[in-house]
């Protein structure tokens, strides 16, 4: 009967998500800074960075008792830092759990109650904005290596009887193809567009700190 129960899980811990923003003196962040005080505790959720396991696979990673590996991983899992991805059995077909990080961005913040949501709100565009970016930089890279809407440097054209001037333009017209392509290797053209969006951003960020100061 065990071998019908899958012994093994492909599971992904979850991508994204909006930002949890917690204030330092709420229960939620007692239940955090509780839960991360051990060493024991923050190698476990570390392990979970590598990879989803369960319980008895990380009490061997970190060398600790299994009885150990659950206490801290129940405490991670109320503080909302891992959660259940999966189901699997063991030989004997005893449950067991799945763990992985939530992989939500989180917030430690000091300030007004009422500050809290406007924070929240903040984060999540700058993060809406950062993916936007990343997506269009990853754009702008394939088509200048594709060579699409006249990006990039087109390959040269050679022409059969030419003479001494064709010659001269075709050497040129490698030479500038050289050029053009020796600086796309060193300097991505969508590694660049993400670093000014980077920048536009940083500035825009500073501005509206001092601004709300």
């Amino acid at each position: 009967m065990a071998d019908l129960l899958p012994s093994s899980s492909d599971a992904e811990p979850t991508q994204g998500g909006d930002p949890r923003v917690l204030g330092v003196d709420s229960d939620d962040a007692d239940d955090l800074l509780g839960a991360l005080s051990s060493d024991t505790a923050r190698t476990l959720l570390s392990e979970l960075h590598d990879d989803p396991a369960t319980a008895s696979e990380l009490s061997e990673r970190v060398d600790t008792s299994l009885q150990n590996a659950q206490y801290h991983l129940g405490n991670l899992e109320e503080a909302d830092l891992i959660e259940s991805v999966d189901t699997i059995y063991s030989e004997k077909g005893r449950e067991m759990k799945v763990y992985a990080p939530t992989d939500q961005p989180l917030v430690l913040f000091a300030g007004r109650e009422e500050q809290t949501t406007g924070l929240k709100d903040a984060l999540s565009r700058v993060l809406g904005i950062v993916v936007a970016l990343g997506a269009v930089s990853a754009a702008v890279q394939y088509a200048f290596q594709e060579h699409l809407f006249g990006l990039g440097p087109e390959p040269a054209e050679s022409g059969g009887g030419a003479g001494t001037m064709g010659t001269m333009e075709a050497t040129s017209q490698d030479a500038a193809q050289q050029t053009a392509e020796t600086a796309a290797t060193t300097l991505p053209p969508g590694l660049l567009f993400f670093a000014g969006g980077a920048l536009v951003l940083a500035l825009g960020a500073t501005w509206w700190y001092l601004r709300n100061r």
